[in-house]
């Protein structure tokens, strides 16, 4: 069976995701664009449902999924309280790409918080992937539309061969528009915990007087056994088949220099900044961008772009540490599977 696709890459009328929204309401599994990432959704409170999207994915129960909402009266209807730096937070980025882990009530299933007393939830400003949970009248569950562990999907034309079949729509809005999956925060005693970067930085969040703790997890290394407090924290994610080294210095020259030794005598792929990538005397090489903006929509593509030349080793510049910068770090260093040189 192949799935139903949706064209929705020129302005339509939303009225025409009725049809995908009835398809969750009867269990159902729809391909969807957000503003982050392509999601593979299933209404979040269908436990036979949610299984299907760890059945499509290939991914392990213990790793909990975001439930998208489309209204804070479907958040209330989800969690026990909303704390008032929840509250300001809400206000200043919903709907938007942060994500927040609250103490679920009764209704939410175990099966979609990886077996924590708390679930995940974002309001997504996509308003394409906002009417579908809207006409379904329920929260969807929607992890990244990928095969669990290989880059996630940000253009349909890259994740179609993986999923056609597995889901009853696929909806297709184009390339995504910021390219890494949301920032997820816990607050704890005030204090606003990043278990994943983002789009919504640590800075962006200080900037609101509020005290803001990065999880060691973020850039470290996901221990066996770890208790999985947010998605994509685990040692390997995000990863083409090919091995992956990802090179970072301050500076510039230093890593450019690195790259050019490792580079010799082997059959590379390098993912160079557009600054850089005319400094580099191989046969392919990919330009990331010259923007930490470009830079995180251009990458999971390029990443499986790179996977397709069967070379010895794809070669990564880094970015510095900092900003949207942390959250393009974090998804290297787990597509490198920790193979990170930093000089």
């Amino acid at each position: 069976m192949k799935s139903k696709y949706i064209d929705f890459k020129q302005k339509r009328s939303y009225e025409e995701l009725k049809e995908p929204a009835e398809a969750i309401k009867q269990g159902k599994l729809v391909l969807f664009p957000t503003e982050t990432v392509y999601g593979i959704g299933a209404d979040a409170l269908n436990e036979a449902a949610v299984k299907k999207i760890y059945e499509a994915k290939g991914r392990a129960s213990d790793n909990p999924l975001i439930a998208h909402i489309s209204s804070l009266e479907m958040l209330k209807r989800l969690v026990e309280n909303v704390g008032e730096i929840e509250k300001r937070l809400i206000d200043k980025f919903w709907p938007g790409p942060l994500t927040i882990v609250f103490k679920k009530r009764e209704i939410v299933p175990n099966i979609i918080t990886g077996g924590l007393d708390t679930v995940a939830i974002r309001m997504p400003s996509s308003i394409i992937a906002r009417k579908l949970i809207e006409y379904s009248g329920c929260p969807v569950a929607a992890p990244s539309a990928n095969i669990s562990g290989k880059p996630s999907g940000t253009l349909i034309e890259d994740i179609v061969d993986e999923l056609d079949g597995k889901v009853e729509y696929i909806i297709d809005s184009g390339k995504v528009e910021i390219g890494v999956e949301s920032t997820v925060v816990r607050v704890v005693d005030n204090v606003v915990h990043i278990l994943r970067p983002g789009k919504i930085t640590k800075e962006d969040i200080e900037k609101m007087g509020i005290e803001v703790y990065v999880e060691k997890q973020i850039l470290g290394e996901y221990k066996e056994g770890e208790k999985v407090m947010s998605p994509g924290i685990k040692y390997k994610h995000y990863a083409p088949n090919t091995k992956c080294v990802l090179v970072y210095s301050e500076d510039n020259e230093k890593m450019v220099e690195e790259i050019k030794r490792l580079s010799e005598g082997k059959n590379v792929v390098i993912l160079s900044k557009g600054q850089n990538i005319e400094r580099y005397d191989v046969q392919n090489k990919l330009n990331m961008g010259k923007t930490l903006e470009e830079i995180s929509q251009n990458i999971f593509t390029l990443l499986r772009k790179a996977d397709k030349y069967n070379a010895d080793v794809i070669l990564i510049e880094g970015v510095e540490k900092e900003g949207l910068g942390l959250a393009i770090m974090n998804r290297l260093i787990r597509a490198s599977a920790h193979e990170f040189i930093e000089i």
